[in-house]
């Protein structure tokens, strides 16, 4: 038999009148005793925990509830209310009680057991779902975490080996976009949705239909840039790298003159030696190494030397590193296409005629040929040592110097490949690859590169077609034409460069991922130090080997460089190299030297190093694509900008700015970041808002003036044992040189109205907040 009990609050208000009268409340008296034998029958007893099972099964949380609901005549709203609040109810209407039952003791008992059990087993779900069920903000990171890790997972070593393999069958390719058509194709047959080529027609210096070559006046001997002896025999029987030791854009030539020691060339060396002799004209003797070479060419140009050696000598390179008799290129040009400096290589661009970027005949040349210049074949050691190469002062060498190189128009292809985001499609992540020119042979490092990146679009695309996307766009770029100063990136980032300014969020790099195997090199800009420092961390706790990693914010080769230094981008570089390449001098790592793949197999023969910077730089770009509030840190760069203001005189002007930067970034970071951070407290209008000031901030540190080869972006460093902000560096050095602080001034000048620019940019952020907050309330 089923009841259903009445509410009084259910009850219709037509009906309201009825059931107040006496006569139907006596029958409904006489109702509830017919309702109390019906629960004495057998089986109701289970009927009614069943119920109270079923209903606890269907919604836990509410278990106390449900139990009292099981119980007809103890409802807080039903019918029988009225037994409780009128009091002369029972004395108004009496009858005697029924015959007692022997079992109704035995009976309650079991309903009173049930229900304290029902009670104690709905506290506990309630307890453990509780404790199993973290916040909102802690099971958003979890899931991105297991998000993160299922698509990282399927980067296989393997797969990165088979495609090196693959791309280095290009390498005799006649026709640089037979190469871009075979990386498009491969994309595109990923699932990357939108791959396409972005032509520019620019300006190359390529290497000469023969070697060049350096004659001693005094012996007459002539030798090739990687000292072999210029005969005909030496020529037919030497690899074509030969022909590709030679510095693009140099100007072109023949040059007989004195040949001059300047060892680094920096400034010091530069005084001493106009003390001892006349540079007019000369060939200086230089060392590749410790600063920019642009800017030791911009000195020696105005010191008056007429040509230049250039060299790496070997006890600056690792032990196992034997490169004496291997020669290298290097390119003098800053970035883009020299014939368009600062604006597009479109159809219809005034072309400047610009064949030479310098006045100086630049040549590269071995260690080996240096020790020939120098008649002193054994110099290189002594009693175990390395002894640097070195011309002695009183010693007169005489060399005539021939230069060839030729240039021509051609094209330079960069693919482009887009993974539009999800929420905030105006929003890009750009990753960066490099593939091999056809008009050069610098080595196969570029297979690296492009195996690397084409790994991590295959393991994401896999996560696409199951339906996911990211909610920022991720944009796949491979330049063409990093090897003659950066072209192809640049034309790009100046073809697009009010779209890039407005959207890019960040720039991942994957330019030459392996130049060693010893320690992994992880190199960021401020704002990105945090989440790289989190991810060589966790990358340590996976690997049973692990030594600390190094991270730095210093000046970098690649196509990194238009985005650092002309769109203020934050960036992130993930490479392995050799540690005492890292103890050496920096900017060795202008010279090109031909890696072939062979080289590159014996430093990671299994090519777990690929796949471990595969993950990396795959998971940094994960976050940053996909986190509501972009993973960057105000707070780190105001401390670097503080860190970089030390030094022997410190300029309280400067100082007390760079103070009141970290004031108003602790309070952006606290009273903004922290914040948004927490999705019950995550509006997005302000994230949004929040993003964009995140995205912007390393904008106010570029300067305008910088010497050649210097970052325009003073937040990186030239390397890692300077802390100091290079241009305030070398700016104190031609000061204590010349005498005259005007550069000097100029520089501090740059510096202070950088550090203002950040100060005011965070501080009318909060005040936007801040209008914002009150306008909504």
């Amino acid at each position: 038999m089923a009841y259903q009990k009445v509410n009084a609050d259910q009850r219709a208000p037509g009906h309201s009148q009825y059931l107040d009268n006496d006569d139907l409340q006596a029958t409904a008296l006489d109702l509830e005793w017919d309702m109390e034998k019906e629960l004495e029958e057998p089986g109701f007893d289970q009927f009614q925990l069943d119920s109270a099972e079923n209903q606890n099964l269907e919604n836990p949380e509410t278990a106390d509830l449900n139990l009292d609901s099981i119980q007809p005549a103890t409802s807080p709203k039903g019918r029988f209310q009225r037994l409780q609040e009128e009091s002369d109810y029972v004395t108004r209407y009496t009858r005697s009680a029924p015959k007692s039952n022997p079992f109704n003791f035995c009976r309650l008992l079991k309903v009173l057991c049930t229900a304290i059990i029902l009670f104690i087993f709905g506290i506990l779900i309630g307890y453990y779902a509780h404790k199993k069920c973290p916040s909102n903000a802690t099971s958003s990171a979890m899931l991105g975490l297991q998000l993160y890790q299922e698509i990282l997972e399927t980067i296989q070593a393997e797969d990165i080996k088979k495609s090196f393999r693959n791309l280095v069958q290009l390498y005799k390719s006649e026709d640089d976009t037979e190469i871009s058509k075979k990386i498009k194709t491969h994309w595109t047959s990923l699932g990357l949705e939108d791959v396409q080529f972005a032509n520019y027609s620019v300006l190359l210096n390529l290497a000469g239909p023969s070697a060049s070559s350096v004659t001693l006046r005094s012996s007459g001997q002539c030798f090739h840039p990687n000292g072999q002896p210029c005969s005909e025999e030496a020529r037919t029987h030497s690899s074509q790298d030969l022909l590709y030791s030679y510095a693009a854009y140099s100007a072109k030539g023949t040059l007989e003159a004195e040949v001059i020691d300047v060892s680094y060339g920096n400034a010091d060396d530069l005084k001493r030696i106009q003390k001892m002799k006349n540079t007019t004209n000369q060939i200086a003797l230089l060392k590749l190494g410790k600063l920019p070479l642009l800017y030791k060419l911009s000195l020696l140009e105005k010191a008056g030397f007429g040509g230049v050696l250039l060299y790496i000598d070997p006890c600056d390179l690792p032990k196992t590193a034997n490169l004496s008799h291997d020669t290298f290129m290097v390119s003098l040009n800053p970035g883009g296409d020299p014939s368009t400096p600062g604006y597009p290589s479109v159809d219809g661009s005034f072309r400047q005629n610009r064949s030479n970027l310098t006045s100086l005949l630049v040549q590269p040349i071995s260690a080996s040929l240096v020790e020939k210049l120098i008649s002193s074949p054994n110099s290189r050691t002594k009693t175990g040592v390395c002894s640097p190469l070195e011309l002695p002062n009183n010693d007169e060498r005489i060399v005539n110097m021939q230069v060839q190189t030729v240039t021509k128009f051609k094209t330079v292809t960069n693919v482009v490949g887009y993974l539009k985001g999800l929420t905030s499609p105006d929003r890009y992540i750009i990753v960066g690859s490099h593939h091999q020119s056809a008009y050069g042979s610098y080595g196969q490092e570029w297979a690296s590169s492009t195996a690397v990146i084409t790994a991590f679009i295959r393991a994401l695309m896999l996560k696409v077609k199951k339906g996911w996307r990211p909610d920022r766009t991720i944009v796949f770029c491979s330049w063409g034409g990093t090897a003659f100063g950066n072209i192809g990136s640049y034309e790009w980032g100046e073809d697009f460069r009010k779209v890039l300014q407005r959207n890019v969020v960040a720039y991942v790099s994957l330019h030459s991922p392996i130049r060693g195997n010893s320690s992994l090199h992880s190199i960021a800009s401020p704002s990105l130090r945090q989440l790289v420092i989190e991810k060589n961390h966790f990358n340590c706790s996976r690997r049973a080997n692990c030594q600390e990693t190094n991270i730095s914010s210093v000046q970098i080769q690649g196509d990194a460089d238009y985005f650092i230094n002309h769109l203020g981008v934050p960036t992130v570089q993930f490479a392995f190299e050799d540690i005492k390449a890292l103890e050496g001098p920096s900017f060795l790592s202008e010279a090109l030297f031909p890696k072939h793949a062979r080289k590159i197999e014996e430093m990671d023969p299994i090519f777990n190093l690929h796949e471990t910077i595969a993950k990396l730089s795959g998971e940094v770009i994960l976050q940053i694509a996909n986190e509501p509030v972009l993973p960057f840190n105000a707070l780190d760069v105001a401390l670097e900008v503080q860190n970089s203001l030390k030094g022997d005189q410190p300029n309280t002007q400067l100082l007390a700015l760079a103070s009141r930067l970290r004031e108003s970034a602790e309070q952006f970071q606290s009273d903004e970041m922290r914040p948004a951070n927490d999705p019950k407290e995550r509006i997005p209008i302000r994230v949004r808002m929040l993003n964009d000031i995140l995205q912007d901030m390393e904008k106010n540190f570029l300067v305008q003036q910088v010497p050649p080869g210097f970052y325009r972006n003073i937040l990186y460093h030239l390397d890692e044992k300077t802390s100091q902000f290079s241009i305030l560096l070398k700016a104190q050095e031609r000061y204590q040189l010349l005498a005259s602080n005007e550069s000097l001034q100029e520089a501090l000048s740059e510096v202070l109205n950088s550090i203002n620019s950040a100060q005011v940019y965070f501080k009318a952020g909060l005040d936007v907040f801040e209008d914002v907050l009150a306008g909504k309330n």
